[in-house]
């Protein structure tokens, strides 16, 4: 399985709808001058959501070495592959982690 197949899994496991890839998005976010995110966002076209035409799909290493997938479908106000990567990292902020999102 290969990394976008996986994350297009991960859109449909997390949020229940069928995707299909359409592009890589480079996205680098800094906060305060420091680089919170940096890696290439995968953007999916998405059936059957009722506001959402697109999500945003990206994983990342874990502090103890496994990999977590991430998915933001993308509804207003995240209408970019920025603004998704933006809304993890506050997330994960709100959380309590620190690294990436």
């Amino acid at each position: 399985m290969t990394e976008i197949d996986k994350l297009a899994k991960a859109v449909r496991d997390l949020h229940m709808y069928d995707t299909r890839h359409l592009r890589s998005e480079p996205v680098t976010e800094t906060f305060n001058g420091q680089v919170v995110w940096d890696g290439v966002v995968e953007v999916f076209a998405v059936s059957g959501h009722s506001k959402a035409a697109l999500a945003y799909a990206w994983s990342h290493e874990t502090d103890d070495g496994g990999r977590r997938y991430v998915a933001v479908l993308g509804v207003p106000p995240i209408n970019s592959a920025v603004d998704a990567v933006r809304a993890a990292v506050v997330a994960e902020i709100k959380r309590g982690k620190k690294g990436n999102a």
